[in-house]
């Protein structure tokens, strides 16, 4: 193989995913169209209106700040660009106890009420599209989804089955304080000088209530719901 063919089929590779990933995307999601329900195939008749709970326009913008689009996407990739649905939990639920499967992939919807959708630059962390089903799943007896969240905020490595992760701290997001008996409500569970607890701040309050209003379990029009099921394992 020349060095010319070679160069030409780099180019090829990363010129076709670039039009996959940003300009097919892009130009669907600039001018959105009302998506409606059909009688026959979804039972309801109106206009999809995409819900989500929490602190959306806020938590985006500390998620942004703190450049966690760089190493997370927000994107259950459309078939044409490769298949998520077979990773567990990252496309929704593969057996949802009322609703049966419920994985999808990601539509232009999913981003409403963001200034600016965060599809993400890479991949070197996981998916964070349906992060708010998986959570729930971690956390131990007596924790709940935002203690786990935010332990895991201030010191991923301080979670034992996170031991070798590369996601960097962020303490600032935090601010140590006198402690006087016992931990106030809202202290981590993290190791500190006798005296002394850690609590979230407002930043981190923000950015944890966005983490978990990430959530794709909504029932869409069958007409943004076109992606072939995959059962988990299957590649």
């Amino acid at each position: 193989m020349s060095l010319r063919t070679f160069i030409l089929g780099i180019a090829a590779t990363f010129g076709i995913a670039w039009l996959a990933v940003v300009v097919v995307p892009f130009f669907k999601m600039r001018d959105l169209a009302p998506a409606t329900f059909d009688e026959a195939a979804d039972g309801q008749t109106g206009v999809f209106i995409a819900k989500r709970a929490g602190r959306v326009a806020g938590g985006a913008e500390v998620y942004a700040e703190n450049g966690c689009y760089l190493c997370h996407t927000q994107v259950v990739r459309p078939t044409y660009a490769g298949n998520d649905l077979f990773r567990p939990d990252w496309g929704g639920n593969a057996a949802d106890e009322t609703r049966g499967d419920t994985r999808r992939e990601t539509t232009p919807y999913d981003y409403e009420g963001e200034a600016f959708a965060q599809v993400g630059v890479m991949r070197l962390g996981p998916d964070l599209s349906n992060l708010a089903v998986r959570v729930p799943t971690y956390v131990a007896e007596g924790q709940t989804p935002e203690d786990w969240l935010y332990k895991h905020l201030y010191n991923p490595r301080s979670i034992p089955a996170l031991w070798d992760s590369t996601c960097p701290s962020h303490p600032f997001l935090f601010s140590k304080r006198t402690s006087y008996g016992p931990p106030s409500d809202g202290a981590l569970d993290v190791e500190t000088r006798d005296g002394y607890e850690v609590v979230p701040g407002p930043d981190a309050k923000a950015l944890v209530s966005y983490l978990l209003s990430l959530k794709k379990d909504q029932a869409v029009p069958a007409s943004l719901n076109f992606a072939p099921k995959k059962t988990e394992g299957e590649n």
